[in-house]
Parts: C-alpha cells; sequence; structure tokens
C-alpha cells in the first residue's frame, strides 16, 4: 500500500515540474498537475495542500536523480572523487532542467517555513548515500576520522547549498556544474586524511 502510495505522490511531483519547466510556475494549474499525472484531485490534496507546497517536493526530485547516480557509482574509486561526481552531476542537471526561479523559490520557502524543512530531511537518499561514501571514505583511511561521519556529510551539505545559493544570487550567469567542480574539490579537501 505504501508503495503505491509513493508512486503517486512522485507522479504529481514529476507532472508538476514537467510542467514548471516548461511554462513557468505561475502559469501552471493545479488541473494541468492531476491531468498530466493521471491522478485525481483527492490525491493531490492529499499530499499536497496547495501548488505552493510542491515547491518543497523539489528536494525529493533531487533524490531521484541521485538513486539513478547511485547505481553508477563506482564504489572501488576515492570516496572523496564520488563525492564531487555526485556533485558535478546533480548540478548540471539543475543547470540544465530547473528553472533558477524555482530553486531560487525552494530557498526562499525554506527560510520562512515553520516545521519540518525537507532540505534537510535526513531520511532523504541524499543523506542515506552521501553518509555511506564517508563512512566507506573513513574505513578506507580516505577520509579523515578527526570528525563524525554525520558532521562531514552536514559540511558536505553546507558546502552544495552555499553553491546553490550563490548561483541564484547571480542569476545563473556562470556555469553552476563548472564551478562547482572547480570549487568542491578544493571545500572536500579539508576532509581529505593526511597521508
Amino acid at each position: 500500500m505504501k508503495k503505491a502510495s509513493n508512486h503517486t505522490k512522485s507522479k504529481i511531483v514529476s507532472a508538476a515540474w514537467q510542467l514548471f519547466y516548461d511554462q513557468g510556475f505561475e502559469n501552471t494549474t493545479v488541473d494541468e498537475i492531476i491531468k498530466l499525472s493521471g491522478t485525481s484531485k483527492g490525491s493531490f490534496y492529499h499530499y499536497f495542500d496547495s501548488k505552493d507546497n510542491l515547491i518543497g517536493s523539489l528536494a525529493y526530485l533531487f533524490d531521484e536523480k541521485y538513486a539513478e547516480l547511485e547505481q553508477k557509482l563506482d564504489y572501488d574509486r576515492d570516496a572523496i572523487e564520488n563525492m564531487i561526481y555526485l556533485t558535478r552531476e546533480l548540478f548540471m542537471m539543475i543547470e540544465n532542467n530547473i528553472d533558477i526561479e524555482l530553486l531560487s523559490r525552494l530557498y526562499a520557502q525554506q527560510l520562512s517555513k515553520r516545521g519540518e524543512k525537507e532540505l534537510l530531511d535526513q531520511s532523504r537518499l541524499y543523506y542515506r548515500l552521501l553518509k555511506k561514501l564517508v563512512q566507506q571514505g573513513q574505513s578506507r583511511g580516505e577520509i579523515t576520522r578527526r570528525k563524525s561521519s554525520a558532521e562531514i556529510v552536514r559540511l558536505y551539505a553546507i558546502a552544495e547549498r552555499a553553491l546553490l545559493y550563490d548561483w541564484c544570487l547571480h542569476g545563473g550567469e556562470y556555469s553552476l556544474a563548472e564551478y562547482a567542480g572547480n570549487t568542491m574539490p578544493l571545500f572536500l579537501s579539508g576532509i581529505r586524511e593526511r597521508q
């Protein structure tokens, strides 16, 4: 039952983001989302109070990309290299497929939202996958043990959010994926175990 429920929610989220990208957030109606997702109005309002509530679901759309990328990871490769790969690939997807205005709305919503914030939801695949990579890197002596895996994941997430926030502030005037490819190795050099 839970799997069917998650599938319905996923269909709504996917349809919404496709419409937001194609015609903009303001020009997309709930009825269009329902029609494209092949769901019902009752299903929509079971998961979301309004179209605005879909903004937070962008975090879970990112997790769909992480699920795809997880299948492509080479666990024989250095854990930090895998982390850089994840950032570059996600940022490339964001740069090419997510309207910067929607990403900006996500940050604004998360800043003003009371209660649970999707970007900080530790049950997301994002956090679980990063923790797995960090622990693997720590066990192989690639990543420092002077900080816990949870603290390293938190620092990594802060660095990624900083890059995304800055990209939004600059209106997407530079390549997010390219800039992250140059800066994330600098950020992550601080967690690399000194040989």
